[in-house]
């Protein structure tokens, strides 16, 4: 199956580039109720994921650090403790299986390794609930 059928385009994804700041992560991931956010270099590229808990333990190496300092500390100088693997639009399903296993989402890249979208783990849940229920139809149909 072709992994495009899952994907969530750019335009509809949650991204920041990689040159925001802290806060901004903070407020986006308030307001949009997030617990993690790709990153997006300057050219359009995937360049990692940034998660509450990157910016928790940022938070906790900074002694002093306030709600305004955050502001200018930028996403690019935060530790990511967790590596989002991004996949390729043309990868089989088998790929995208074995990532969305660790990960809350797939980041997806184009063949100039830009950054296209996301696939939710939930998406593919959903979508392979879907074929049991419809294989347990048919067997039991055919019993």
């Amino acid at each position: 199956m072709n992994i495009a059928f899952f994907l969530l385009p750019k335009k509809d994804v949650v991204y920041l580039p990689l040159q925001s700041t802290m806060r901004q992560a903070l407020e986006r991931m308030e307001y949009h109720k997030y617990s993690a956010i790709p990153l997006i270099d300057s050219l359009g590229r995937y360049a990692g994921t940034v998660t509450e808990g990157d910016l928790l333990w940022k938070l906790k190496a900074t002694p002093g650090l306030t709600l305004e300092g955050t502001e200018k500390i930028l996403l690019k100088d935060i530790p990511m403790r967790t590596q989002n693997t991004p996949i390729h639009i043309g990868a089989e399903m088998e790929n995208l299986l074995t990532l969305a296993i660790d990960q809350n989402f797939v980041p997806v890249v184009d063949d100039d390794d830009r950054f296209i979208g996301i696939i939710r783990r939930k998406t593919i849940i959903e979508y392979c609930a879907k074929l049991l229920l419809e294989n347990q139809k048919q067997c039991q149909e055919a019993i």
